[in-house]
């Protein structure tokens, strides 16, 4: 299963409770930490599909750690778990482009609908990022193409194709071999 979850919540008994009630739901618990700096740590080595996260917690909140995670991409999507549910903490959490708020006290009832939607909104957007780096490729190739043998886009793609084809390769590996080829 492709559901592979990592919990950071520093209260040992609260933390025991969401995963219990994750695995019981069938989702895999990869991951628990007491702490942000711990979480980051978790998620660079098993880039799990989702996160909760705790805000208030020591050595690093859930906020800055969310934030970094974010900006790494070590995480397909991240739900934040808090006691908190003043409009301070909504609006800094807004913005750091997490997929979910839930405020303590927290049931399977509750903690579940979060965790799906999360998970498979984490998925499609991992989806859309593969395909608009692929696309990158593919564009920076033809770009080549079309200043090496100053012929049209449309060209540069039927060469591509062509290049791709004899070589028994997708376009996107003959596209990484042009750039690579280009770079030497």
């Amino acid at each position: 299963m492709d559901n592979r979850v990592v919990v950071a919540e520093d209260e040992p008994i609260t933390r025991m409770d969401i995963c219990e009630m994750l695995t019981g739901a069938g989702y895999s618990v990869v991951g628990q930490v007491p702490n942000g700096l711990e979480a980051i740590e978790v998620c660079r080595r098993l880039r799990p599909n989702l996160v909760i996260m705790d805000i208030k917690m020591p050595m690093l909140d859930g906020i800055e750690a969310s934030q970094i995670l974010v900006k790494e991409n070590v995480a397909d999507s991240i739900i934040i778990l808090t006691a908190y549910s003043g409009r301070e903490f909504i609006n800094k959490v807004k913005e750091i482009g997490v997929m979910g708020y839930i405020v303590k006290p927290i049931d399977e009832v509750r903690l579940i609908p979060q965790v799906e939607i999360a998970i498979a909104k984490g998925k499609e957007i991992r989806s859309i990022k593969k395909n608009l780096n692929t696309i990158k490729i593919t564009c920076t190739a033809k770009e080549i193409l079309m200043e090496r043998y100053r012929i049209t886009e449309n060209e540069a793609y039927r060469k591509l194709r062509k290049m791709s084809m004899d070589r028994q390769l997708t376009i996107l590996d003959m596209s990484i071999n042009i750039i690579d080829n280009t770079k030497k």
